[in-house]
Formats: structure tokens, C-alpha cells, sequence
């Protein structure tokens, strides 16, 4: 199988672009160098990344996994974030079906859901409370009416949740929770926003990597979850990282300087993703510390 990964050198991106080449698909990728290296990468990665593609070095796809995107959800700037993640998606779109691609999988956010009490179902009506959030809820607009003009093209977006595990390290200030806690805990007691009992929904790369290539052979199109299904507080965070890194921390409380526009609670509902590509999460937040642990990233950067 021939698969485009753009993104390939940002968090999720580089998972998928080694869990497929340990399979034996041949790869192109798009990426920055600014992000990662990736030694055991050995197909093609085209620089500067997706919104300076040379088109011509594509060529035919069988499965286009979108992962690139602008991210950063405090972003104000709508016009900017819209052209990055809607507008050159829909020509990354076009480029791919006109060369054979058949399955499209992209990244989605639970951010469309915003301040929406949790457990959050696809049904939801969305709160757009962020540009970011807009330009992912935009995207599935395209992808839906990209669909209809090309029936033969399945598009599955993956509404991912906090996602966490190897290789996020670069992303510095917006890497998840975990991997902060973990390195503030190397060197004295991890802070908390007032009181630590805000939950999210973490989800592991590993499963996350395992729903991309479920939705790359969908035979339906459809915009699901991708979480782990269970919430936990950043208090128990700690506990598990005091386990896992055998030290003894004590949270220390701040105000959280976000209060009023900030998600305090986020689950999925994964009973939709489970119908439409036969995806359940298999890490517990417990395991998948663990995991994340022994694989000498969590402590890395």
C-alpha cells in the first residue's frame, strides 16, 4: 500500500508514519524539521511540509492519513488558522482523489465540542469557541461535501482527545499533561490548577495509531471519537506518575489562569467509533503510562 502521512514529523503523524513502515507499506511523508528527526524513517519525507508541497512528487496514493495541521488552540488569528487547516486540506483533498485515492482519514478535534458537558457524543451540537475549534468543524464540512461529490472516496475523521505517548516531546508548552507533570516532577512537586480534580480524557498514541488504520479500510463514511472513553483527574495523574517514576510529589495548587473558557472535563462516548470501524481502546491510562515510561520518552527533551 502506497500512503501519504502529512504531518509525519509532529506527534500522531510520526506514529503512523513508523507503525506503517514497520508493516511494510511504502510511505511518503510531509513534515518540518523544526519537529522531530526520525532515523528509522527511510522513505521519502518532502520539506517544508504541506502548505509548500511540490504537488508533482505525490503522485498516486492509496491512503491519504492527514495529521497536519496549525494546532496551537489559543491561536486568534481565524484567517490564518483557516487557510493552514480548511483551505489547503480541501486542496490536499482534491490532489489525492484526482491521483486514485480512495480513503481519505483526517484529524479531527474534540475541541468542537468546547464547553459542552461531557461525555461528548457526535450528535452533540458543537460550541466553536476557538478558532481552532472552527477550522476542525470547517474541515469535516469539506470532507462531507467532498464526499458527496466523489461517493467512491471514503473520508473518516477521527475527533481526537487528549492524546499522549512517545514522541510528543517537541511540542514543548502543548504537550499533554502527563508529559509535563512527569518532567516537573524530576525536580520538585508538579502544579495543578485548583485542586487538581479537572478530568480529561486521555487516549494513547498506540490506540490511536491502531484507529487510523481501522478507518483507512472503512467502507462508510463517517466523523467519530477518538478517546479512551474513561476521564482522569490530574491529581490521580500524579498519583500514577509517583508509581511509575517511584518518587513521592506533592501537588502544589494554582489558579488557573484560563477560568471561564476552559475545558475542565472531557470524555468520549466511543460507542460510534466501536459501529462505524470496529474501534475500542485497549490502554488504560494506567497501562499506557507504563508503556509510555518504558519506552524512554516520557522522560526525554
Amino acid at each position: 500500500m502506497r500512503c501519504l502521512v502529512t504531518g509525519g514529523t509532529g506527534f500522531i503523524g510520526s506514529n503512523i508514519a513508523l507503525h506503517l513502515l514497520h508493516e511494510g507499506h511504502e510511505i511518503i511523508m510531509t513534515g518540518h524539521e523544526s519537529e522531530q528527526q526520525l532515523p528509522e524513517f527511510d522513505g521519502k519525507c518532502l520539506y517544508p511540509g504541506l502548505l509548500g508541497i511540490d504537488w508533482e512528487r505525490i503522485g498516486a496514493v492509496d491512503v491519504l492519513f492527514h495529521q497536519a495541521a496549525m494546532n496551537n488552540t489559543r491561536i486568534t488569528d481565524r484567517k490564518e488558522i483557516i487557510r493552514a487547516n480548511v483551505e489547503s486540506s480541501e486542496r490536499l483533498f482534491h490532489h489525492v482523489i484526482q491521483n486514485g485515492c480512495k480513503h481519505i482519514v483526517y484529524a479531527t478535534s474534540t475541541a468542537v465540542y468546547g464547553l459542552n458537558p461531557a461525555p461528548y457524543k457526535e450528535s452533540d451540537p458543537c460550541d466553536l469557541n476557538t478558532p481552532y475549534a472552527e477550522s476542525k468543524k470547517l474541515l469535516e464540512e469539506v470532507a462531507m461535501k467532498l464526499q458527496r461529490l466523489y461517493p467512491h472516496v471514503f473520508f473518516v475523521g477521527l475527533r481526537y482527545c487528549n492524546v499522549y505517548g512517545p514522541r510528543e516531546f517537541h511540542k514543548g508548552s502543548r504537550s499533554t499533561m502527563i508529559y509535563q507533570f512527569a518532567h516537573q516532577m524530576q525536580s520538585g512537586n508538579p502544579r495543578l490548577f485548583c485542586y487538581g480534580e479537572q478530568k480529561r480524557d486521555y487516549i494513547y498514541v498506540k490506540d490511536v495509531v491502531r484507529a487510523n488504520m481501522l478507518a483507512s479500510v472503512a467502507h462508510e463514511s463517517c466523523v467519530v471519537n477518538c478517546g479512551s472513553g474513561k476521564a482522569t483527574t490530574f491529581n490521580r495523574l500524579v498519583e500514577l506518575l509517583n508509581d511509575t517514576l517511584k518518587l513521592n510529589r506533592t501537588p502544589e495548587y494554582i489558579v488557573n489562569p484560563y477560568e471561564g473558557n476552559y475545558q475542565a472535563y472531557t470524555e468520549c462516548d466511543m460507542t460510534l467509533a466501536w459501529e462505524k470501524i470496529g474501534f475500542v481502546p485497549e490502554y488504560t491510562i494506567e497501562k499506557g503510562i507504563r508503556d509510555y515510561y518504558e519506552s524512554g520518552f516520557l522522560l526525554k527533551g
